[in-house]
């Protein structure tokens, strides 16, 4: 005979998935603001598939257990749509990564080191939200933390335009102006899918407050 408890804790394992998918997500932040720094024949890209791997693991996870787990801690539709936002940061970082390190000798003097830094932030904040899904989902704190994303989002914004407006001020080479557009629209979807990601979480709180 199962007790209630005992069918609620099995969805609670919801929470451990998502925190560790957040987790993923600023890992592999963090190895793209090391990557930036590193000198160009130290780089590697192992980290990027490491992390891209773990996420994939962890959304495959997570599917099946919304097949298998009868009860579930929040909504299966708002487990679905978190775990798929957290899906894409990774995924589009890697990218992004690749991209740089193929065509690292072209791109000269731009520092995106700044911009990812920004990333890294953004992607903290999103692993202290989902952390919060644990811990009783306060609108207060969410709304702040949210607040904060959206803040950091608009500065990286800020940050990338200087980017842009540099570009089309002085490249004079198309094909290296094409790379750095592409890098450009990879690094800012990066942070807009952080910013994603909150606003998920942020719904989350409000609906279960």
């Amino acid at each position: 005979m199962f007790s209630l408890q005992t069918i609620f804790g099995k969805g609670d394992k919801f929470y451990g998935l998502l925190e560790a998918s957040a987790a993923a997500s600023r890992e592999s932040t963090r190895a793209l603001v090391e990557l930036l720094g590193t000198p160009a024949a130290q780089r590697s890209l192992e980290k990027f598939k490491l992390a891209r791997q773990r996420e994939k693991d962890l959304a495959a996870q997570i599917s099946q257990e919304l097949v298998n787990t009868f009860v579930t801690a929040l909504e299966r539709e708002d487990i679905d749509e978190l775990s798929g936002a957290l899906y894409k940061i990774p995924k589009i970082v890697e990218k992004f990564a690749e991209r740089y390190t193929f065509a690292a000798e072209r791109l000269g003097e731009v520092d995106f080191r700044s911009r990812a830094a920004m990333l890294e932030q953004a992607s903290e904040v999103i692993e202290q939200m989902v952390g919060l899904l644990r811990k009783g989902m306060n609108i207060d704190t969410s709304k702040a933390l949210n607040d904060q994303l959206q803040a950091i989002e608009a500065e990286a914004d800020r940050l990338i335009l200087e980017l842009y407006r540099e570009t089309y001020a002085r490249e004079t080479d198309p094909m290296r102006y094409l790379i750095l557009k592409d890098l450009f629209e990879l690094l800012e979807k990066a942070i807009d899918r952080c910013r994603d990601a909150g606003n998920v979480v942020h719904q989350i709180v409000l609906k279960n407050s």
